[in-house]
């Protein structure tokens, strides 16, 4: 495959909130319902009332994937504060309550809540999913089965949710934490090809465990619909260059993936248990901790392995033509994720209503 054909889709989910209390507001799937002709499938409702999803075109590039996120964010930060309200992105409010939104009346949405309960009430969190395009069904299980090592390096940089309900949890992504209550969630199985793929996915239907491929919820996964790998594993991201830079990011290491598989090389496969340990040290210490280099079966900072992991991408970057982009990765290692951010503003000021104010800043930088 030419690697110059890798198109690219972002989806986000922001949330919507009061600009005066900064807290979480529940009216907007009722403003979508009012102005659904003018948005079409660009912005809909989310599970909660509070969470609006944008959802970029096809781009054929990270400089088209750019101008869609900016498009996107302007057109919802518009329409919210047309009626009285701001959006932020970032994986959990820092204070807002679960307890307190208002579902979204949709039949998909009272399905989730049925069969989810008590787990579903809780999904009071947002994320970000990038969408990379490969026609070939075989290619698209193969590119999964070897990006699954590189979930927790990827996640680390889009960390951004620190708080929850109030409070500190010691984690960057609490996201990731609350999203696992769900079943089918986290490092996605290997498969031998898009055929055995299958036949896991009719097993799941047949013995009732779902009734769509949509309600297989890994970090990364082929997508039931469109001919695309979907990398799930990101938490709402704040800032337009972080979005960017991650999405090149994957891109990139996607191509790799590719380009070694022409020339027989394929990414060595790892135990999910070991590639689990690492997530749990993304959503705990972000980029500040440390991760294994399962190669080495050795303790490395996580910024020294992300580094290496921007070396390996840097020829597929060059034909990509993303280097730029890329370069963003040591800015975030330099000055931190939005969850360092989140916490250097609290631990200054005492204040979670100034954490949502500089979110509310950020989320708009460049736009």
């Amino acid at each position: 495959m030419d690697i110059k054909k890798l198109t690219v889709g972002i989806e986000e989910e922001y949330q919507v909130i009061n600009p005066e209390t900064g807290e979480l507001t529940s009216y907007i799937a009722e403003f979508l319902e009012r102005d659904a002709v003018l948005f079409k499938d660009s912005m809909v409702p989310e599970f909660l009332q509070s969470q609006l999803e944008v959802t970029s075109k096809v781009c054929k590039n990270i400089k088209q994937a750019r101008k869609e996120v900016i498009r996107l964010r302007k057109i919802a930060s518009k329409f919210a504060q047309e009626n009285n309200c701001n959006i932020i992105a970032a994986g959990t409010h820092p204070y807002s309550r679960w307890e307190d939104q208002v579902r979204t009346d949709k039949e998909r949405y009272r399905g989730l809540y049925d069969s989810m309960q008590f787990v579903a009430k809780r999904l009071l969190i947002f994320g970000m999913h990038i969408h990379i395009g490969i026609p070939d069904r075989d290619l698209r299980i193969d590119v999964m089965n070897q990006m699954r090592y590189f979930i927790p390096h990827i996640l680390s940089l889009s960390t951004s949710s620190p708080f929850w309900q109030g409070e500190d949890t010691g984690f960057k992504s609490y996201r990731g934490i609350v999203f696992e209550d769900l079943p089918r969630t986290g490092i996605p199985e290997k498969f031998s090809s898009a055929k055995s793929y299958d036949k896991f996915v009719n097993q799941l239907i047949e013995t009732k465990c779902i009734d769509t491929p949509s309600k297989i919820w890994w970090d990364i996964r082929p997508h039931s619909k469109f001919p695309t790998v979907e990398f799930r594993m990101c938490d709402s991201t704040t800032k337009v260059d972080e979005v960017i830079a991650i999405a090149a990011l994957i891109q990139a290491l996607v191509a790799t993936m590719i380009l070694n598989r022409e020339r027989n090389i394929s990414w060595r496969d790892y135990r999910d248990s070991f590639i689990y340990e690492n997530k749990w040290r993304s959503m705990r210490h972000g980029i500040e901790g440390k991760m294994i280099d399962l190669g080495l079966t050795k303790e490395l900072s996580s910024k020294k392995l992300i580094k290496e992991m921007i070396e390996l991408v840097d020829e597929s970057a060059e034909i990509l033509g993303t280097k730029k982009e890329i370069a963003y990765i040591n800015t975030i290692l330099e000055k931190g994720t939005s969850a360092d951010r989140q916490l250097n503003m609290y631990k200054k000021t005492k204040d979670l209503h100034k954490v949502v104010e500089m979110l509310s800043k950020e989320t708009l930088e460049h736009c």
